[in-house]
């Protein structure tokens, strides 16, 4: 199936369409026409949108716990695959930020302070198992006792996830980022009811 790409002041993104519940969001970053593929899943046309953009230079692999296509897309395009966790960013214009340091969950946030643009792979997401009641972005359900609390410092205008659609403009997403960090322990008990719910309806359809 051919991938929807939304535009935006840092590059484009696309959501695969498989698994649906998943929601798995990927991003091109772009500079300058270089082109980094953060966390990417392939689809159909995405040869065509990158080529549209420039040149890609890098893979980047924000989380341990899954590669997606990051090994298959940087074989492709014979480019450099970085897992930031470790290895950290090239350089400029990015700056790599630790958001969880588990025993089996290693995973880093990218920020891109001129784009004003945070890159979160699971800490954070927009898909709607992550969401309690009434939440624009919410913490990973296995994160929300220890939420990422060191990414409460940014003021980003976009924070873009790996689950889900991004949350943009300011001051809306700097609100939203901090409102997820700053409540994520005390509405674990609405998240809790609300999938429950949302369960009861889909075994009742």
């Amino acid at each position: 199936m051919k991938g929807a790409f939304s535009d935006g002041p840092y590059g484009f993104g696309w959501i695969a369409a498989e698994p649906r519940l998943l929601q798995r969001a990927s991003h091109a970053l772009v500079v300058n026409e270089q082109v980094w593929l953060v966390d990417p899943v392939h689809v159909e046309g995405l040869e065509e949108r990158v080529g549209a953009a420039g040149r890609v230079v890098g893979v980047l692999q924000l989380l341990d716990r899954h590669g997606r296509d990051c090994a298959v897309l940087a074989r492709a395009y014979g480019v450099p695959l970085r897992f930031v966790p470790r290895a950290g960013t090239p350089g400029p214009p990015f700056e790599a930020l630790r958001s969880v340091r588990l025993p089996l969950w290693r995973e880093a946030a990218l920020w891109w302070p001129e784009r004003r643009t945070l890159v979160v792979a699971d800490a954070l997401g927009t898909a709607p198992y992550f969401q309690a009641p009434g939440e624009r972005l919410g913490v990973h359900p296995f994160l929300r006792l220890i939420p990422p609390r060191s990414l409460a410092r940014l003021d980003p205008e976009h924070v873009l996830c790996g689950h889900g659609e991004g949350v943009h403009g300011a001051p809306e997403a700097a609100e939203a980022l901090r409102e997820a960090l700053r409540t994520a322990r005390r509405r674990t008990p609405s998240w809790l009811a609300g999938l429950a719910r949302s369960r009861f309806r889909g075994s009742s359809v």
